[in-house]
């Protein structure tokens, strides 16, 4: 059914078309533009006077006219159509089929916005996600539910990261239905298909749902495709009883995007450029995550964010790391070294982490470990603040022992090859392998019962990597 339509525009300013203002206009309203060449260009109300209405348009407004465009309000918000079908396909940032097939089968719609959520509703994530790599499960812990990021720069090997927990992620307690969410911004052809040929290979494209509004996609989908995405999301989140992983990237392009329209709209900018309500906009998009009271399925987002020159204080990464529980940072000069995946361990961090290991749920073990790990680490960081001043010949001989900790550290544990799945165990194996090269008297972060537990004693091989200063 047609909604009110009204011919003749104020003006056109890129992306943003200014009409005559109707009554019944409200703010996310859909609509539909009509140029002399009949062509329809979807939008929705960004913005309202007494006068006009402000329509952001989904698409180029090449074609238009001020006087022969017709404006049509479609009464409703952008809404996308959801339903079991939804698996194994991909949309376009707007939620259109993009691989040949029909629309899916199904009558229900669901808002793009999502509907609101109780905090009281919301369940503590506890359940630890074991995704294989080392860096991630022993000192930075995925939670079920929990939004972790990867803070990333160009160039780095944040996709195959990302494609790595997504072959590896898996629930120790038990096999629960799974699903995986994928959303493209911005992002170019070869990366897309990356994701789709890594999904192959590890059997779980049938269970995926991929958005993508590609690099000559029109700049403004960007800004509905993560919403499209979690939307998606929730239904086989809350509606199916699914586990669901949901993958955004770049969150860079999202947040440009985002720039790109507050310039066009006159809005006065913040930091960078950037709106002052980025923050708010933000978070309306992390928010969507977790677990609900009532409902067997979760929501974990790893939404991954490409740094401006490798600046942790640009406003997007920093306005992330407030909303978000933690976050994952690559390393470029770990990179240029040849490790993988390049994880800098330090600036990392997983908040939720403390409530989904130890006993029962990892290993007793894992607390007090991956803290004498991190201290260990710290300290040899300044250890090669202090070689490069003095020179690596004038330490201690307890300093050149945190020195070869600190290289068989990125060697051994950080580091690993791309299809390696480690188990927790050999994770923390791995850890008390490394720490046996320090003195006991160093481990002031773990218990004397657990060191007797756990630290390979001598001959067992623990030591076949000292070197001559550290026997």
């Amino acid at each position: 059914m047609r909604g009110l339509e009204h011919r003749g525009l104020s003006r056109a300013e890129g992306p943003i078309v200014i009409a005559r203002r109707v009554e019944t206009a409200g703010y996310g309203e859909m609509a539909a533009v009509y140029g002399r060449d009949g062509a329809r260009r979807v939008g929705r109300v960004v913005d309202s006077s007494l006068e006009s209405i402000a329509i952001q348009l989904f698409a180029s407004n090449a074609g238009l006219s001020i006087d022969d465009t017709r404006v049509e309000l479609l009464g409703r918000p952008l809404e996308l159509r959801v339903g079991p079908d939804l698996l194994g396909r991909v949309f376009d940032g707007l939620g259109e089929p993009a691989d040949g097939y029909p629309r899916i089968l199904s009558s229900e719609r669901r808002e793009v916005n999502g509907d609101p959520i109780n905090p009281a509703a919301r369940v503590y994530p506890r359940d630890f996600i074991q995704t294989g790599v080392s860096a991630i499960d022993g000192m930075n812990t995925l939670i079920r539910g929990q939004k972790l990021p990867i803070f990333s720069g160009n160039g780095l090997p944040h996709n195959r990261l990302a494609a790595q927990i997504v072959r590896q992620a898996r629930i120790l307690s038990g096999d629960e239905p799974f699903a995986i969410v994928f959303a493209g911004m911005g992002i170019k052809y070869d990366v897309a298909r990356f994701f789709i040929d890594a999904f192959e290979r590890s059997g779980v494209l049938s269970r995926v749902v991929m958005f993508l509004s590609l690099a000559d996609s029109p700049s403004i989908e960007r800004l509905v495709t993560p919403k499209c995405a979690l939307t998606a999301a929730e239904y086989l989140a809350y509606g199916m009883g699914m586990h669901v992983l949901v993958v955004l990237t770049d969150m860079t392009n999202y947040c440009e995007a985002l720039r790109e329209v507050s310039a066009s709209r006159g809005e006065v900018p913040s930091r960078k450029g950037y709106p002052g309500y980025l923050y708010s906009d933000l978070a309306s998009v992390y928010e969507r995550a977790g677990k609900i009271e009532g409902s067997a399925g979760s929501i974990t987002q790893i939404p991954i964010l490409s740094m401006p020159n490798d600046d942790i204080s640009n406003p997007i990464p920093d306005l992330t790391g407030y909303i978000t529980e933690g976050q994952i940072v690559l390393d470029r000069e770990l990179f240029q070294r040849g490790a993988y995946p390049s994880i800098s361990v330090l600036p990392s961090l997983s908040r939720l982490m403390k409530d989904g290991i130890g006993e029962g749920m990892t290993r007793d073990d894992h607390k007090e470990l991956s803290s004498q790990l991190f201290a260990a680490y710290a300290r040899t960081k300044s250890v090669r603040n202090l070689a490069s001043i003095i020179g690596e010949e004038e330490l201690s001989p307890l300093d050149k022992r945190f020195l070869r900790f600190g290289e068989r550290f990125e060697a051994e544990f950080v580091s690993q090859a791309e299809d390696e799945d480690r188990s927790i165990g050999q994770t923390l194996d791995i850890g008390w392998k490394l720490l046996s090269g320090l003195p006991r008297d160093e481990l002031g972060r773990i218990s004397r019962a657990m060191i007797d537990k756990y630290l390979p004693k001598e001959g067992d091989g623990a030591d076949e990597k000292r070197s001559p200063d550290q026997v």
